[in-house]
């Protein structure tokens, strides 16, 4: 059988697909569960402050150089490496974004399982008024250390996630997008106009849009930079898988503009339910991890009509997270479709049962193996996320600039995003940033995450 040529790709139907889509990608459980904890850590205002800035200097141009790559080769990561750099070792960079993809969506699947279980224990009446804090630690841990849901609620998010994906393009993850992402957004709304109403709102707002400069801390800027590549799904290949379905005739300046605004916009609405009814509850904002699976179920049995406001919260949360999870799928299904020349229902489907398996043991590791949950001093689930989610992601994220500075060339890379004839305005910053400025910058988050050991 002939490889398929890129005439042949399914491609996106227009910018308003790609930017559902990618937005989707970067929009998932970085957004909604991890940002409010980090912010909460790192002191409201003065992280979020940090974290924006970090975005659009740092996030962006990375974000453009993927979408390049992608958009110039309409291959997958392994495949544009190979088109770009014939011969060289570059390829192995793309192999690490493929497989990364693949160790990232086994244990990000764990923690989306999660999100239905809790969206059934709201739908159910679990949260009710009598759970405070110590009854909702209790509910967490039983829940997440028993073996049956955690492994059944991981299989089932892969399935629905595999569901999607051997659709393909424009008829899956583009028609997925279109439903969810307008879903998401009306959920959170809804949310917001609660949140806001509550007594003693003001106080969370002013925690978390007031910085506080003397807040600022070189570790509150580090996490704010890594906050920001994992949220945008960089590093990884997922935008330039993403960017290789993209129109040559659409504005890749507009579209991926317009993904980094999501991306913000999203996590900072979030951020603007979360805290206004935490301090109307009088609780800590710092609660870490545990913010949202332990900390807002007391907040919502406080509320009249907590029930129906935490089903609506933990619903958001699993449909960010299967946006997330069909992009990184995506990623190991379209090096298997273009280079492999798999079927693309054959591969969503094998992706999906690796992943499962993969998945199995980090599923297992949060209290149901008592070896697997604290292996080498860490949980198995976390473990794999210091490993792809930290180094993973990071090593990648400065390869991928390095390949771009200095191997194919920002011009190059400047004249994809342009092409059309939509031009990127600060076309030479970027190239610089590109070039000096984002893999510095990232190279002292790895600095940071090894000399510490304080991962994201």
């Amino acid at each position: 059988m002939a490889m398929q040529s890129p005439t042949e790709r399914d491609a996106w139907s227009g910018k308003l697909g790609f930017v559902l889509a990618a937005a989707g990608s970067a929009i998932g459980l970085g957004n909604i569960w991890r940002f409010p904890y980090m912010a909460g850590e790192g002191g409201g205002g003065a992280f979020v402050f940090i974290y924006l800035v970090c975005v659009l200097t740092i996030g962006v141009p990375v974000l453009f150089a993927e979408l390049s790559i992608g958009r110039a080769t309409e291959r997958n990561p392994i495949g544009a490496f190979k088109k770009l750099a014939p011969g060289s070792w570059w390829p192995a960079l793309g192999a690490l974004g493929v497989f990364t993809g693949f160790a990232i969506l086994a244990f990000y699947a764990v923690i989306a399982g999660w999100t239905v279980g809790y969206f059934w224990m709201a739908l159910t009446g679990t949260f009710g008024p009598d759970v405070d804090a110590a009854a909702s630690g209790e509910i967490f841990t039983s829940f997440i250390g028993t073996a049956g849901p955690a492994v059944g609620l991981t299989g089932f998010f892969l399935i629905v996630t595999a569901l999607v994906v051997r659709r393909g393009i424009s008829g899956g993850i583009e028609r997925a997008a279109k439903i969810l992402m307008p879903v998401l957004l009306g959920v959170l709304f809804l949310l917001l106009i609660r949140a806001l109403t509550l007594p003693g709102a003001g106080a969370g707002l002013e925690y978390l849009l007031r910085p506080d400069l003397s807040e600022v801390t070189p570790t509150v800027v580090v996490l704010a930079l890594g906050q920001a590549l994992f949220s945008m799904s960089l590093g990884m290949g997922a935008m330039i898988t993403y960017g290789s379905y993209f129109p040559k005739k659409d504005s890749l300046p507009f579209a991926g503009t317009a993904v980094a605004l999501a991306d913000m916009g999203i996590a900072l609405l979030a951020g603007l339910v979360i805290f206004p009814a935490l301090f109307s509850a009088g609780l800590d904002p710092s609660g870490g991890p545990g913010l949202v699976f332990v900390v807002l179920p007391t907040v919502f049995a406080q509320m009249p009509f907590g029930g129906f406001f935490a089903t609506l919260f933990f619903a958001s949360l699993a449909i960010a997270a299967l946006t997330s999870t069909i992009s990184l799928m995506e990623v190991v299904v379209a090096y298997l479709v273009d280079d492999r020349e798999w079927p693309r229902k054959k591969a969503a489907t094998m992706v999906a049962i690796g992943c499962f398996v993969l998945a199995v043991p980090s599923a297992l590791s949060q209290g149901a193996n008592p070896y697997l949950s604290t292996f080498l001093g860490e949980t198995w689930l976390d473990i794999q996320n210091i490993i792809w989610g930290n180094y993973g992601l990071s090593i990648g994220a400065i390869l991928i600039c390095l390949f771009v500075g200095f191997r194919w060339g920002t011009d190059k890379m400047l004249d994809f995003v342009e092409l059309g004839g939509n031009p990127l305005p600060g076309r030479g910053l970027f190239g610089f940033m590109v070039k000096f400025v984002c893999p510095l910058a990232i190279g002292v988050v790895l600095a940071f995450i090894i000399v510490t050991g304080q991962y994201f």
